[in-house]
């Protein structure tokens, strides 16, 4: 499901014009990129608030209303208040359907509470990474990407190499990088004598 929201084109620029807008609710911001001119927007602040609310705003293709013409864009920048729960300023890039757009895309960890380093173990998962950068075309663009811990052991690791990508996704990678995204460490203290006794009683019995 596709989000969508609405903005109008916006006249009258500078400093004086933007705090005028934010003082009758609304929020200034900026919609670039492609063949077509900059195009400076306005926005209604609680639907654009109540839209940032939500993860999928910040990492999926958008469709944004100007004035009753629907583009494809993905929120690029958001400026708040230091202080207040107020929007002052946002950045939209346009998307093209035909080229391919890298993006950061957050990880949503799976199993961790059936991992054997966890289960068995003791171990506490740490989340090395939150988010990673993708490239794909905006029709394959994911809101979330899952990462499976459900086999990891207790102070072992998923690395990148390890992700089920979508179709059409992959990682922005260096060459012969395989970063760590999530490890199960043993906490200070080692494991407990009852995690011990249940790793034992569930490994295999050694052959004679």
């Amino acid at each position: 499901m596709q989000i969508e929201f609405n903005a109008q084109k916006r006249v009258l620029q500078g400093t004086g014009a933007s705090r005028r807008l934010r003082r009758s609710n609304r929020v200034p911001g900026i919609l670039y990129g492609g063949e077509t001119p900059a195009q400076p927007l306005d926005m209604d602040h609680n639907e654009i608030y109540q839209c940032l609310r939500k993860e999928a705003f910040h990492s999926s293709v958008l469709s944004i209303n100007v004035e009753g013409a629907a583009q494809q864009c993905l929120l690029r920048d958001v400026q708040w208040h230091p202080f207040k729960r107020q929007v002052l300023h946002l950045d939209f890039q346009r998307v093209d359907a035909t080229h391919k757009l890298h993006q950061k895309v957050p990880l949503h960890f799976i199993n961790a509470d059936i991992a054997p380093g966890v289960k068995l173990g003791g171990g506490i998962v740490s989340h090395v990474m939150t988010e990673l950068d993708v490239t794909c075309l905006p029709q394959d663009l994911p809101s979330f990407i899952e990462v499976d811990l459900a086999n990891v052991p207790a102070g072992g690791s998923v690395h990148v190499s390890q992700i089920a990508f979508p179709a059409g996704v992959t990682a922005v990678l260096h060459k012969g990088e395989d970063p760590v995204v999530a490890t199960i460490i043993i906490p200070r203290g080692g494991v407990s004598e009852e995690a011990a006794a249940e790793q034992a009683a569930a490994a295999p019995a050694e052959k004679k």
